[in-house]
Formats: structure tokens, sequence, C-alpha cells
């Protein structure tokens, strides 16, 4: 047997392999979010139709150890969530519940449902189907019973909006989030800050690629894996981002490749170096980014536009699309970048970047600064 015929014969069992184990995991998922909705609609019945008191649910926890000993996810804890997951979503009642496990007095139907719930246009309004009742069933099958309990509990408790939480549905499903990236991306405001970059995008770029490169980008980047005193420099911040690559690129988000940091170019006879270069899948570009302590000057877009320049000339492969840069800064004039990226042709875009020891607004006089605490110390 030939060695290329082996090597082909074995990737295609190992890849049938994870297919058969994320199809298995899958659909685990699937029953047990349905038996803790299921559950979840139990005790909620009960204590609202037998009154019950909530102390019952810490006895119903012990009665299912005795009974099943060595049972795990039946905490107290865990089913005051399946409770709070049912009624959060008591609404998807009759996709979610088969007819023999339909033990109410009063079972809406599923178009009453429908019609009667905030969720449910936002749900109808992710497929192109024409029947509303097939529409929830599409979403149920393929979104809601795709993502794992704790993925629902954590977004029923810290998002409250409901066009956010689908939002975060979708994300996790399409790229496979665990709930510490989840967290990190409802933490860092994800869902209100991507797309609004300030760029120039829709004049430097060819049309295809105008709503995919505002997506990519966020208006604000928070890298509270970072601490850094006042007087520290450019290079302070690119070397912590270089020792926390992983966490940098995850708040970045998809699709982002590191290429290199210190990027170096050569323009005539001059070196230019690059602070951090990245490739994005989606898009095909290389993607330059510029730290900066303080805040945006104008000139920051010149020196932006002479590296894109360059790197199209120079490092961009030709079947890839045109490079983007995008400046990283404290603080920003929104109008004074208007004016500055007006007259180039290269697509940029201005960011914020926040990073753990920036005191929040709100909370900036309460405490005394760094200099004042030097003092006292």
């Amino acid at each position: 047997m030939q060695q290329q015929e082996y090597k082909e014969f074995i990737s295609e069992i190992k890849n049938n392999i994870l297919k058969s184990r994320y199809k298995a995991a899958s659909l685990a998922n699937r029953e047990l979010l349905l038996l803790y909705y299921y559950t979840g609609y139990k005790l909620s019945e009960k204590i609202k139709n037998s009154n019950w008191g909530s102390g019952i649910v810490n006895n119903i926890s012990e009665d299912l150890q005795k009974e099943l000993p060595g049972l795990r996810g039946f905490s107290y804890r865990n089913l005051q969530k399946m409770k709070q997951f049912y009624e959060e979503y008591e609404v998807l009642f009759n996709f979610l519940l088969s007819s023999d496990k339909k033990e109410s007095a009063f079972v809406p139907s599923s178009t009453a449902q429908i019609e009667s719930n905030v969720l449910m246009p936002l749900i109808t309004a992710q497929t192109t189907l024409e029947s509303k009742v097939l529409q929830v069933e599409e979403f149920v099958e393929n979104i809601f019973l795709k993502i794992g309990f704790t993925h629902h509990i954590t977004l029923i408790n810290k998002c409250k909006d409901i066009e956010e939480r689908i939002f975060y549905f979708q994300k996790i499903v399409e790229n496979q989030w665990s709930v510490t990236i989840l967290e990190h991306h409802i933490n860092s405001c994800l869902y209100q800050l991507k797309g609004k970059i300030i760029n120039n995008f829709e004049r430097t770029l060819p049309e295809k690629l105008h709503k995919h490169a505002t997506d990519a980008f966020k208006s604000e980047y928070l890298l509270d894996f970072i601490n850094l005193d006042e007087d520290d420099d450019e290079r302070v911040l690119e070397n912590e981002i270089i020792r926390n690559l992983k966490k940098f690129i995850m708040s970045l988000g998809t699709d982002f490749s590191y290429i290199g940091n210190q990027y170096r170019i050569k323009v005539g006879e001059e070196e230019f170096f690059i602070d951090l270069l990245f490739f994005h899948r989606t898009l095909q570009s290389l993607v330059a980014f510029e730290l900066k302590r303080g805040k945006f000057k104008a000139e920051y877009a010149g020196k932006m536009n002479l590296y894109l320049s360059a790197l199209d000339e120079y490092v961009r492969k030709d079947h890839e699309n045109p490079s983007i840069g995008i400046i990283l800064c404290k603080e920003k004039d929104d109008k004074v970048v208007e004016f500055a990226f007006r007259d180039y042709n290269k697509a940029m875009g201005v960011a914020k970047l926040k990073t753990s020891r920036e005191i929040p607004e709100k909370f900036k006089g309460l405490l005394p600064d760094i200099d004042e605490l030097k003092k006292l110390i």
C-alpha cells in the first residue's frame, strides 16, 4: 500500500470519527435540554398549581439523590435553573414537548403562541420559510437545541434583550463557542459594538465586502487581560498582547490568523514596521493593527495608508482582497477621524482600546488616581 493512500485512508477514518462524535454530542445535548425543559415545566406547574412552596425544590433534589445514588446535574441549584429555563421559554412549549407530556389544562396552539410573544417575530425572521410554524420548528431544531444548557442559562441571566440573545444564539452555533468565550463576548459588549467602527470601507473596498468588513470589527476592544501603567508606551502594550496572543485573538473575534508583530516592509530605501499583522479568512484580506496609547491624531491615517499601500504592493497575493488597517487608540474624536480618512483610498478604521486598569467614567472621582495612591504609599 502506498504511503499517500494510507494517509488518506487514516484521514478519512479520523474525519468520520470526529463527525460521529460531534453528532453524538449534539444528540445528547438535544435530549438533555428536552429533559431539563420538561423537568422545569413539571416543577413550575406543581409549585404554581399545587400550593407547593419554593422550598420543595431542595427536598426534590435530596430525594432524587436517594432514589438514584450518584445522580449528577439535579442539585437544588440546577433544578432552579431548569425551572427558570422553562419559564423563560414557555412560549416554545408546543415545539419542545411531545403531546404525551403536555399535561396543562389549557395548552395554546402553536399558531397562538407564535402571535402572542415578542420572541417569535425575531425567530421567524431568521428563515425564508413561508409557514411561521415551520420557521419556529426549524429554529428550535437547528439553533435552540444545539446550544448547551449552561450557555442558555448564561444568556438568560446576562442578556435580557431578546434580539441580543438571538444574536448570540447564532454566533454560538456558527462558531461553537465555549461558555468562557461566550461570557467574554458578552462582557466586551460584542452585540452593542459589532459593526460600529468608524471606517471608510464603503468608499475603499469592493461592494461585496462592505457588510462583512464592517461586521468583522468593533468600535471598542476590551483587553481586560492586560494591566498597564499610565506611563507605559505602545511597545509595552504590544509585548503584553503578544504574551497573551490567544486572548487577544479571542477579543478580535473569529477568522483572524496571526502573521507577526513588528512586521517589516521596505519601501525604497526605508524600512517600516507594522505593530501587528493578521489575515482575515472570510474577508481574504491582510489586516494591519497600529497601537496608540493616546488620542487619535490625523497623521496616523497617513502612516497607515502607506503601510497598506506597501502591503498591497509587496505582500498581498493575487487572489486576496485589498488590505485593511485598524488603528487602536485610547481616545478619538469621530469628526477628526472622518476628515483624516476623507482623501485616502485605502480601507481604514479607528477603534478604542481599553485595558483592565482603566476606571469607568461613572467611578472616576470616587477613588484616588494612581499618582495620589503613590503619594499615600
